[in-house]
């Protein structure tokens, strides 16, 4: 296939080199100075089993691409629109977009604005940038598409490429499971600058991460969206099986990035407003990343602000 990735930052290089080492033609659109090392030397990617370097492609903009068979949209939430515009030109009618991003609403919001078929997708895995091009491997690596006419055939290249893939029967439940993940450990994550296995260690923090858990379930309830009775269980569980991670939002605070809080924590705290539903936990956890953002003059663009 000719794939694409759309914002090739730790998921999108670790998925693309999967799928470029298994012979697929793979374009990684991604930050300048990771477009040039790859470009350079090759992805590199580092595992718990060893380090290769990956020759693929890699450009700035989706204007470079051939159009593709496959994209893998793995842009930041806020981006979503902008981005998706820049692909439009590029895509074929038969182009099939999987939405690989964090939060509820991604796919809904990327099909809206550029009115293409748009598969929303949920992502388990580990990872991190260690430098330009370099990508490094913590855990896990499945994932849950929705169902339609093409994902049977796209999940069963992507289990080829020994990506482990699933068509979910109601990707909803799964995206709400998905982003209970998110809310109970990213945030605390970021204001600690700590790894996952290092955060229930911490007394109280166990009882913050029910609390948070308990008012996601509460306000995907609301919204219609059923959720699993071992929701709860398989939430404490992540700590011990990908201890060594660190949240996506430390990432962007540690690099000056904006995060995603307002469509992780600040969704469900949003969403619980709306239908009546307190959600006072994740509302302080959104608030107190913002505020970190807000002390080292991050703003919604990205660029700090002058002195």
């Amino acid at each position: 296939m000719q794939v694409a990735v759309m914002g090739a930052g730790a998921v999108g290089c670790y998925f693309g080199g999967l799928l470029a080492l298994d012979r697929h033609d793979v374009t990684l659109i991604g930050r300048p100075n990771h477009v040039a090392a790859i470009e350079a030397n090759g992805l590199r990617l580092e595992t718990k089993t060893g380090t290769q370097m990956i020759p693929l492609k890699a450009a700035t903009e989706p204007a470079a691409i051939v159009p593709p068979d496959l994209v893998l949209f793995c842009v930041k939430s806020a981006d979503t629109e902008a981005a998706g515009r820049a692909l439009q030109p590029r895509l074929k009618p038969d182009s099939v977009i999987l939405s690989l991003q964090n939060g509820v609403d991604n796919a809904a919001r990327l099909q809206a604005a550029i009115g293409h078929p748009v598969i929303a997708s949920v992502v388990y895995v580990g990872t991190e940038m260690a430098g330009p091009g370099h990508v490094r491997h913590h855990g896990r690596g499945e994932l849950l598409i929705g169902a339609s006419a093409q994902s049977d055939a796209i999940a069963s290249a992507l289990v080829v490429a020994k990506i482990p893939t699933t068509v979910a029967a109601d990707i909803d439940q799964a995206l709400w499971s998905k982003l209970m993940l998110n809310c109970a450990y990213n945030a605390l994550s970021a204001v600690a600058d700590l790894p996952y296995g290092a955060l229930l260690a911490v007394g109280g923090t166990e009882q913050v991460v029910r609390n948070v858990i308990d008012e996601c379930i509460a306000v995907a309830r609301a919204c219609g969206v059923g959720i699993p009775d071992d929701a709860m269980a398989k939430t404490l569980a992540l700590p011990g099986a990908m201890p060594s991670q660190k949240s996506s939002t430390a990432q962007d605070l540690a690099r000056g990035k904006p995060s995603e809080i307002d469509f992780l924590n600040g969704t469900v705290a949003r969403l619980g407003a709306a239908h009546g539903v307190p959600t006072p936990t994740n509302l302080a956890l959104t608030v107190m990343v913002k505020l970190i953002e807000s002390r080292r003059g991050v703003g919604a663009s990205g660029v700090k602000a002058s002195a």
